[in-house]
């Protein structure tokens, strides 16, 4: 296979493949992007073109404008939109499929084949009532978080770049079109299964499993059951993610089974939203009226989603039990994840029995509080054992200050209790606590300037969130408390 180097090449040049093409017929469509009128360029992300070998800056080039809008078709590239079905609010919602985004091809690096899909693209037979376009206010929020959640360290799809279009768009007001590049491995999902299972074709069931066995789980491949180890391994990273979102106060806001990938992927960001004042029960999609995807939810729901995984894959790993014993694996995998995450955001070498309760104590401070999630972690990393008298910034977030001085009483013992020493500790917890996230209210923001045409806040906002746990003493308004005006933000499922 081609490997793209950092050599200057053009857009023709783009040395795509597509693994998912070799499938049969019934698995996608084969169809072209649907041009947009005068597309220009926005924004691009230089860690992500550094993944498939390109410089961010010639994506600027009116070539890879016209290829990452749809206005034009790569010599090399093999368009084409897949089928899926899934489960939406918990509710069967038959077959869904790529209703607004298109595959052009994959292009091989060092790490393996990373696939490119335009967002946007225009009408798919997948698309139901929908026009197949994106508009510049859900682009830039999924460009702006895929690459802020990728620089958390968190399993992401990228976002490559995003591009515009004068094109009118109704949601639920007129607007613009824009169109995401984004970048995965596989865009598979637990719907793609679901599909086949639902509608009783094994055969199409078993060339799913083996097709992303061979491709990304090639040490399955000679396992007595591979499908019970895909099941397991799948288990496994969604827990993995599930923990990570937790331990940032990320919320996906809808976790449905045809946006949960099969590689344990944050996928599809939509109604997304940041933790700021501390509630388990958030709910940040406000179409999401019974809070299936609260904060507290995505727990559960990570594992409900599994089982339908699960249950599509039934027919070829054999029995119940033996589905089950893969399933079992969730709820450890992701304590285990949780409690190392959490022992790095509050500084702690050491695991001890009575961590648990220090750490469920926490939380419940933070919820009777309502304390600022990020900024509590972010300040709790400048606490010193023996100074509880600077605690001030770290203790306003509480309106209940005594409450937060009994527990920094514990938690001094803790840290006491393995010599724990500021600075080295400071450091430590500062690489685990970031100080940028992608609050609403700031996307919010440059989203308002980009519709103006002024994309510098979008261009900004990028720099920031590449440097999450950096200091940045020049972006020091990006970490602050959210203004009063974005307590009335509302993101929805058109978001």
């Amino acid at each position: 296979m081609t490997t793209c180097t950092g050599a200057a090449i053009t857009a023709d040049e783009l040395p795509l493949n597509n693994s998912f093409a070799e499938l049969p017929p019934s698995f996608y469509t084969r169809l072209m992007p649907t041009p947009l009128p005068a597309p220009y360029f926005i924004a691009a992300s230089g860690p992500a073109a550094a993944l498939i070998g390109l410089d961010a800056r010639a994506l600027e080039n009116e070539d890879f404008v016209a290829v990452f809008t749809g206005n034009k078709v790569a010599v090399r590239s093999q368009p084409l939109s897949a089928v899926y079905s899934g489960h939406q609010f918990g509710v069967w919602a038959g077959q869904l499929g790529d209703g607004r985004a298109i595959v052009l091809g994959d292009i091989a690096t060092p790490h393996g084949p990373m696939e490119l899909q335009l967002k946007g693209a225009g009408l798919t037979p997948y698309s139901r009532m929908g026009d197949g376009r994106a508009v510049l206010r859900s682009s830039l929020r999924e460009f702006l978080c895929s690459e802020a959640m990728a620089a958390l360290g968190i399993p992401t799809t990228r976002a490559l770049m995003v591009t515009g279009s004068p094109q009118s768009v109704v949601r639920e007001t007129v607007e613009t079109a824009a169109v995401v590049t984004r970048m995965a491995p596989s865009f598979v999902r637990f719907g793609s299964f679901e599909h086949w299972r639902s509608r009783g074709k094994q055969d199409e069931l078993r060339t799913l499993a083996d097709y992303v066995i061979h491709t990304f789980y090639p040490e399955f491949a000679g396992a007595a059951n591979p499908y019970q180890e895909l099941l397991a391994e799948v288990t496994r990273r969604t827990a993995r993610m599930i923990a990570h979102w937790q331990a940032v106060g990320f919320m996906h806001g809808v976790m449905n089974t045809d946006n949960m990938s099969i590689l344990g992927l944050t996928l599809d960001y939509g109604p997304f939203g940041f933790m700021e004042a501390f509630d388990a029960n958030h709910i940040c999609n406000h179409t999401d009226q019974g809070g299936r995807y609260s904060y507290a939810n995505q727990v559960p729901v990570g594992h409900w989603n599994c089982y339908a995984l699960a249950n599509a894959l039934l027919p070829l790993i054999g029995t119940p039990e033996e589905a089950e014993a893969a399933l079992d694996l969730y709820r450890p995998e992701f304590g285990r994840k949780l409690d190392e995450l959490l022992h790095a955001k509050l500084g702690l070498v050491e695991a001890r029995d009575e961590d648990g309760a220090l750490f469920d104590d926490m939380f419940q401070l933070l919820q009777a509080n309502h304390a600022d999630f990020t900024l509590f972690f972010r300040r709790l990393g400048e606490l010193r054992v023996d100074e509880p008298g600077l605690d001030a910034p770290l203790r306003d977030l509480f309106i209940d200050r005594e409450a937060f001085d009994a527990w920094a009483v514990r938690y001094r013992e803790r840290l006491r209790a393995e010599h724990s020493v500021d600075a080295r500790r400071r450091s430590a917890m500062h690489a685990a606590n970031p100080k940028y996230v992608l609050r609403n209210y700031l996307a919010q923001v440059a989203i308002e300037k980009a519709q103006n045409g002024d994309y510098s806040a979008v261009h900004r906002l990028l720099a920031v969130l590449e440097r999450p746990f950096d200091e940045q003493p020049e972006n020091e308004s990006y970490a602050a408390l959210p203004p009063d005006w974005a307590a009335h933000l509302e993101v929805s499922c058109s978001s």
